[in-house]
């Protein structure tokens, strides 16, 4: 038992070693979120090489948890009476990403043929939703786990891989209005601000919540931040180093297994994801027109990617934070919970 966690724990320096180099080229090379597509790319494609690389789960919930609590900080009474003007729309980017889902697994089943994907495996695989969340639900339906978590896995890596890029290139940034309540940075505040969101996090994992550390640490930080309480800004070094545990937590999953097991079944989830990410930006161009919301905000806000991602790329862009945040945490929470009566629904009906 020592030797195999002295070996986990010495391949897992090595991956961070490695994945530290990537962000700090990525910055030299002022790639956009270096910190997380620096090591997302870098650690894919040594995996890929049958590089010996690894990531324990809580060095992922390390990044989430430090993304969180960053995210909350943003949320002000004065933010929270603003998002309530776009209820309607979050509501519909809900339904719409519900659908789309529909659409896609409808499209992953017919495109990927004598793979043996099922309708209900094409079904969870699409969802708009995280990847073990879906994984989960999946398997309660008796689909297959390892397809639905290898489609949510390339999905997110393809929206990482193509959005930041993409606005890069046309050099979208804005001037976002929304900024942290606390900016600087209190260490005695810190830690204890430290200590209340990851109890969070923590009770809301007990509870068996999605995304617990994320979604705990944010709520908490949002309470916090709505009332007021100015406990200490988040150092940038910590969400530079959440944003790398996120960027090689992801990075580790492509292994040539990975892309060996099926490969007809990837490339149609490939083209299915890229598919949702051309309407879903179509999709986000028309609400900022309805909304008043600037074209590149709602575009995140509507995409299928990450809470972190997405509201990361915003942060980084100053692209209306608590907005990408809201519409993303509102669809999350509705797609877990509605899900599987969808699933049920849909079964009956077809």
């Amino acid at each position: 038992m020592w030797q195999l966690n002295y070996r986990s724990l010495s391949l897992f320096l090595l991956s961070f070693m490695l994945a530290l180099m990537a962000a700090e080229a990525f910055v030299f090379l002022r790639a956009p979120l270096p910190w997380m597509t620096g090591p997302l790319f870098v650690i894919a494609a040594a995996r890929l090489m049958h590089a010996p690389l690894h990531c324990p789960v809580m060095v992922r919930e390390a990044g989430q948890w430090a993304i969180g609590a960053a995210l909350g900080l943003y949320f002000t009474a004065d933010v929270i009476a603003v998002l309530y003007l776009y209820f309607g729309f979050i509501a519909a980017a809900v339904i719409f990403a519900l659908l789309l889902g529909v659409a896609g697994a409808w499209l992953l089943h017919k495109l990927s043929g004598i793979s043996g994907v099922s309708r209900r495996t094409a079904f969870f695989a699409m969802a708009i939703g995280g990847a073990s969340e879906m994984a989960t639900q999946g398997e309660r339906h008796g689909a297959a786990v390892e397809q639905i978590a290898a489609a949510h896995s390339l999905r997110i890596m393809l929206v990482v891989a193509i959005i930041p890029f993409a606005f890069k290139f046309l050099d979208v940034h804005g001037l976002d209005p929304y900024v942290p309540a606390a900016r600087t940075v209190n260490y005695s505040g810190l830690v204890l601000l430290v200590l209340l969101t990851v109890m969070a996090a923590l009770v809301l994992k007990r509870l068996g919540w999605p995304n617990a550390w994320v979604i705990g640490p944010l709520l908490m930080s949002i309470a916090l931040t709505a009332s007021d309480i100015r406990l200490s800004a988040m150092p940038e070094w910590a969400i530079h180093l959440g944003q790398l545990f996120i960027g090689l937590s992801l990075g580790v999953r492509f292994t040539p297994a990975f892309l060996r097991s099926a490969p007809r079944y990837m490339g149609s989830v490939a083209v299915c994801s890229l598919l949702a990410l051309l309407i879903s930006a179509c999709f986000g161009l028309m609400l900022a027109k309805l909304s008043g919301m600037q074209a590149a905000t709602s575009i995140l806000a509507t995409s299928p990617g990450g809470i972190a991602e997405m509201s990361l790329t915003a942060k980084n862009l100053e692209l209306g934070v608590p907005i990408v945040t809201a519409f993303h945490v509102a669809r999350m929470a509705v797609l877990v919970l509605t899900i599987g009566p969808l699933f049920r629904l849909l079964k009956k009906i077809c």
